[in-house]
C-alpha cells in the first residue's frame, strides 16, 4: 500500500437520515422533507450537513426557492431509494416466514404475460415448491423497468420496445397485439388494419388503471383520441366474449385473439403498427446475483419459452 495514499474511511448510512434526504429531494424543500419525516428542520438540517461531511461532498443546493439535487445528491437518492426498498422487503418477507412460509419471490409483468403466458409456468414453479409465495404484480412497461433498477422486484417481464438499459434481459415470447371485432362489424372484411381507424368506434376494454387500458389508452391520445370505452374488464377472455356479442371492438393479444376466434364468433384483424409487435423479455438488475429461488423461477420461465418456440 502506497504510505501516502489518503485512507478511505467507511460511510455508515442511517435509515433516518436516508428516508429524510429522499423526502427533501422529492419534495425540493427542506421544511416539507423535514415535517414527512417527524423532524424539526433545525434536526433535518443538522442531519443533512452531517450526512454530507461523512461523505465529503454537497449533496443539495440550497436557494430561496427550496433545494435541488447536485451529481452527488442524484447518486445518493438512487440508492436511497433502493436500500430502503430493500429493508421493506425484508421486514415483509420476514413476517411470511414467521407465518411458515419457507420462501418468497416477487416478479412484475405487462398485461400479456399475465394473462397468457405466465400462468402455467407460475402454477407448475408452485407444485414443485410447496411453501414458496409468489408475489406477481401486473404493470405497465416502464413501471416495470424502474421497480427493478429501484430493487422493489427481482424479476420483471417487459415489452420488448421498453427500454432496459442498465439491466440484463433474456428473451421470453413473441407475441402481438391484434384487432379484434365482432363477426358482423364494418371492419370485419379487413384483413389488417392501422389502429388509428379503429378509434371512431366503440371499445371493449380492460380494467381501468391496468397495464393494458394504459398502454392503450396513451396510443389512442397520440392520435388525438380518447378510447369511446363501453364496458371494460380484467382479462382477455372477458373480451372476447363481449366482443363477440356485438358490445364493441378491443385490442387482445393475438394468442388470447386466435383461441378466442371461432367460440366466440369474432374476427381477428392485424394491426400494422409498429407498436403491435409485442416481444417479451424478462429483466433483472443481474441474473447471477439473483436469490436461490428469484433464479430457479428465471430457468423455468426460459424452459418454458424454449419448449413452445417452433423447431
Amino acid at each position: 500500500m502506497n504510505p501516502s495514499s489518503p485512507t478511505v474511511m467507511p460511510v455508515h448510512f442511517d435509515f433516518v437520515d436516508l428516508r429524510l434526504f429522499m423526502n427533501v429531494a422529492d419534495c425540493s424543500s427542506m421544511t416539507t422533507g423535514a415535517s414527512l419525516s417527524a423532524l424539526s428542520l433545525a434536526a433535518a438540517s443538522t442531519r443533512i450537513k452531517n450526512l454530507e461531511q461523512a461523505l465529503g461532498t454537497q449533496l443539495l443546493y440550497r436557494s430561496k426557492r427550496g433545494v435541488s439535487l447536485t451529481p452527488a445528491g442524484e447518486t445518493v437518492l438512487q440508492y436511497a431509494r433502493l436500500l430502503l426498498s430493500q429493508a421493506q422487503r425484508l421486514g415483509d418477507d420476514l413476517q411470511k416466514y414467521s407465518r411458515g412460509v419457507r420462501g418468497h419471490v416477487r416478479i412484475f409483468a405487462n398485461t400479456t404475460a399475465v394473462a397468457e403466458f405466465l400462468p402455467q409456468a407460475l402454477s407448475g414453479f408452485l407444485a414443485d415448491h410447496p411453501g414458496v409465495d409468489i408475489d406477481l404484480r401486473e404493470c405497465p412497461s416502464d413501471e416495470i423497468v424502474r421497480a427493478v433498477v429501484e430493487g422493489k422486484t427481482e424479476i420483471g417481464v417487459v415489452a420488448g420496445h421498453v427500454s432496459t438499459a442498465g439491466l440484463e434481459t433474456i428473451a421470453y415470447f413473441r407475441d402481438r397485439m391484434m384487432l379484434v371485432v365482432p363477426r358482423d362489424h364494418p371492419l370485419a372484411p379487413r384483413r389488417q388494419i392501422g389502429f388509428a381507424e379503429s378509434l371512431p368506434y366503440e371499445f371493449v376494454g380492460m380494467s381501468a388503471g391496468g397495464a393494458m387500458h394504459s398502454f392503450i389508452a396513451g396510443i389512442a391520445r397520440e392520435h388525438g383520441w380518447s378510447l369511446r370505452l363501453r364496458i371494460q374488464v380484467g382479462n382477455y377472455d372477458a373480451m372476447c366474449r363481449l366482443i363477440g356479442s356485438g358490445v364493441g371492438i378491443g385490442v387482445v393479444a393475438e394468442s388470447a385473439a386466435r383461441r378466442h376466434a371461432r367460440a366466440n364468433d369474432v374476427k381477428v384483424l392485424r394491426l400494422v403498427d409498429d407498436w403491435a409487435e409485442q416481444p417479451l423479455k424478462i429483466c433483472a438488475r443481474s441474473f447471477d446475483a439473483l436469490p436461490l429461488l428469484s433464479g430457479r423461477l428465471v430457468q423455468v420461465l426460459v424452459a418454458q419459452a424454449r419448449a413452445a418456440a417452433p423447431g
